[in-house]
């Protein structure tokens, strides 16, 4: 800086010689050996003003320079000359700025001590990170009255945004010590309104400038996200952590512009809880941890195991805090608890034992009934057991189901050719519930009240969230709609028999096609096939197939969204190839009803007859089930145009339909194949 100045002073000389010698000075000839010259005669008001900012121009070099003795004599001088001491240097800095730039605390104090406007000087020292200066500023501010309003709302000329206070200033920088200050002296962050919020401050602030309204809500939160401000300001940083994640998540949905600044945000707050766990150093601590409920105002014993902490973990999505290995291996510890030295032993030493517990849950089902509180009710109590119980009762229950859909009603053993004989009687209508039927209404109405009991203590918010009870409520949902409807074939049929109606007793090929018959055994099928499908979820405790299930879980929402685009293209074409072919289609099929000409009742020429036909042919057309030749019209009609062009349609189609689009969906369901691998 002494270089400057001496060529700022060289040039400004040199510039003006004319101004020396009607001065009556003569050149490099100093009052106080800094360029301040000793006369000031007959000089012009705009002589005096240039003269006036070249010394404080001086001032602002000294103050970098750390000068303190000549500054505090230009300070002296700027009282008697009317100096500006607030002046701006080339970089439109104050003298006050450049002094917490250098960490000059001596500095500060002088030009705090002859009164400069303090500004936006707070946030800068908070923007440096300067302690000390921090501490100054504030005691300044502390016996300046009326100056703590405006650094709680920021200087709108300063160079930071209006919306920047000096404790969002600090969260930004993350500074403890600055922090810490701050908060002493009352100063707070005020939570932002949401996002969908309609007040007048929130709708004003949006209509005069909407950006600004954004950034200061991003601003907000990213010193929210603050760990050491966390740390300080709050009872239990961990819940503070997971509910800013959650909120910051549905805030990047909100607002798509800025939705990757929210994520990384999110990401910082789960982070920040992962590594508060990361310091537990031993398995009461961790279960402490745990264990603790903010919704409960009794303390929480550590020896009884709630595991509520991370069952809000688990509703807030903090994967990394549940998937961390101090989590996992307390987790572990309760899974086996009932077996001891399980996870030690060999693989077929595992499956006997499993086989074993299976076997028995008749047994250990009754006796827990009975005497909860013994020895072997409380055995069934132990998470690992009672999975292999409901594991091994649900195969019973899957095996029934077998039993039906192969129509054994009746079992008998022939003691000459000992070998099972089967009787069936399916084929009444009306027919009574075999034996296994009861047992399988007896299993559905366990597995109905497991669920009641578990929305019960859930809620419906929460129970409605996990896509397997959706599942489960529909599963159950068509097994009591089954056994409803053949209540009611029974007692239609009961009935018929007593009025002699000869429909009780016609063959199965002749039964009304609506028959409650029917109807519950269609949606028995699909009830089975989701009691079938519903032992993917005994895949979570695998290592190697629960990643599988995820993958399978997130490849169903890549279907759905690939549906929404094939069912556009799926329309589009129909729409097309209807208004093409509707005059061929009634055609054929007027003469087919009249007068049954082969030709016209080919089933080919029904693939385009109406609008719903077509949509069935076109989806059946992507598995090749559905020939080129269905776009063919009969050869009376030489309409060679319209038949290229029905062509061309269903070409472009398969085209889109196989190459692009499924490939799409193949490529979609890759890329979330490997998200989770």
């Amino acid at each position: 800086m002494d270089k400057v100045y001496l060529d700022y002073r060289e040039s400004l000389l040199n510039a003006a010689p004319r101004m020396m010698e009607e001065l009556g000075m003569e050149t490099g000839e100093d009052f106080l050996g800094m360029g301040v010259f000793r006369k000031d005669v007959g000089l012009s008001n705009e002589e005096k003003q240039y003269l006036l900012s070249v010394i404080a121009y001086l001032l602002s070099v000294q103050v970098e320079r750390g000068d303190v003795p000549s500054t505090r004599q230009y300070l002296a001088l700027a009282r008697k000359t009317g100096m500006n001491v607030n002046c701006l240097d080339p970089l439109g800095r104050t003298a006050l700025l450049i002094a917490i730039e250098n960490e000059n605390i001596e500095m500060i104090e002088l030009l705090l001590s002859h009164g400069v406007e303090v500004g936006d000087a707070l946030l800068h020292a908070i923007n440096e990170e300067n302690v000390e200066a921090v501490e100054m500023l504030l005691h300044h501010e502390t016996a300046t009255k009326g100056e703590q309003q405006l650094l709680m709302q920021g200087v709108p000329s300063s160079s930071f945004t209006p919306d920047i206070t000096p404790i969002i200033l600090a969260g930004h920088r993350d500074n403890y010590e600055i922090i810490k200050i701050l908060l002493d002296r009352g100063y707070r962050i005020p939570k932002p309104h949401n996002a969908r919020c309609s007040c007048k401050d929130c709708i004003t602030g949006s209509q005069e400038d909407s950006l600004r309204h954004s950034r200061s809500r991003i601003n907000a939160y990213r010193a929210l996200t603050s760990p050491s401000l966390i740390c300080l300001s709050s009872k239990d940083p961990i819940l503070t952590s997971f509910e800013l994640c959650c909120e910051l998540k549905q805030l990047s949905k909100l607002e798509n512009e800025f939705k990757a600044d929210y994520e990384k945000l999110a990401v910082k707050c789960q982070e920040f809880a992962v590594d508060l766990l990361e310091q537990t150093r031993g398995s009461r601590e961790l279960a402490i941890i745990l264990n603790h409920d903010n919704t409960s105002g009794e303390e929480q014993n550590s020896d009884k195991v709630r595991l509520s902490r991370l069952k809000l973990a688990i509703k807030c999505k903090q994967k990394k805090f549940v998937a961390h290995p101090n989590c996992q291996q307390l987790l572990g510890s309760l899974w086996y608890e009932g077996l001891p030295g399980f996870r030690r032993r060999s693989v077929l030493s595992k499956l006997a034992i499993m086989a074993t517990i299976g076997a028995m849950f008749p047994v250990l089902s009754m006796v827990y009934l009975i005497a909860p509180k013994c020895s072997v009710g409380q055995f069934i109590t132990k998470p690992c057991v009672k999975f292999i119980l409901h594991c091994s009762s649900y195969l019973v229950f899957l095996f029934l189901l077998i039993l039906v859909s192969q129509r054994v009603e009746v079992m008998k053993v022939s003691k000459e050719e000992n070998v099972v004989v089967t009787g069936v009687k399916q084929e009444l209508r009306g027919s009574q519930a075999s034996l296994v039927e009861w047992v399988i209404l007896a299993y559905v109405g366990g597995l109905m009240w497991s669920e009641i009991k578990q929305l019960w203590d859930e809620g419906a918010v929460e129970y409605i969230h996990d896509m397997w009870n959706i599942l489960d409520f529909f599963t159950n949902s068509l097994y009591i709609a089954t056994f409803t409807l053949r209540l009611l074939a029974y007692l239609q049929v009961k009935d018929e028999r007593e009025r002699h109606n000869p429909l009780a007793s016609v063959d199965r090929e002749h039964w009304p096609p609506y028959d409650p018959n029917l109807i519950a055994e269609a949606l028995f099928a699909a009830a089975n096939i989701f009691s079938s499908l519903k032992l993917v979820n005994i895949f979570t405790v695998s290592p190697y197939l629960g990643p599988l299930q995820i993958s399978l879980g997130r490849m169903i929402m890549d279907i759905v969204k690939f549906g929404c685009v094939f069912l556009l293209v799926l329309i589009s074409f129909a729409c097309g190839l209807n208004h093409l072919y509707w005059y061929y289609a009634n055609k054929h099929a007027s003469e087919c009803a009249k007068f049954k000409i082969p030709t016209s009742c080919d089933r080919k020429y029904r693939s385009f007859a109406n609008l719903f036909e077509i949509v069935q042919s076109l989806y059946w057309a992507i598995y090749g089930l559905v020939d080129l030749d269905h776009a063919e019209l009969q050869p009376r009609f030489e309409h060679e145009f319209t038949e290229f062009i029905g062509k061309l349609m269903f070409g472009v189609y398969s085209w889109i339909a196989l190459i692009v689009l499924l490939n799409m969906l193949i490529a979609m369901m890759s890329n979330s194949y490997q998200l989770i691998y």
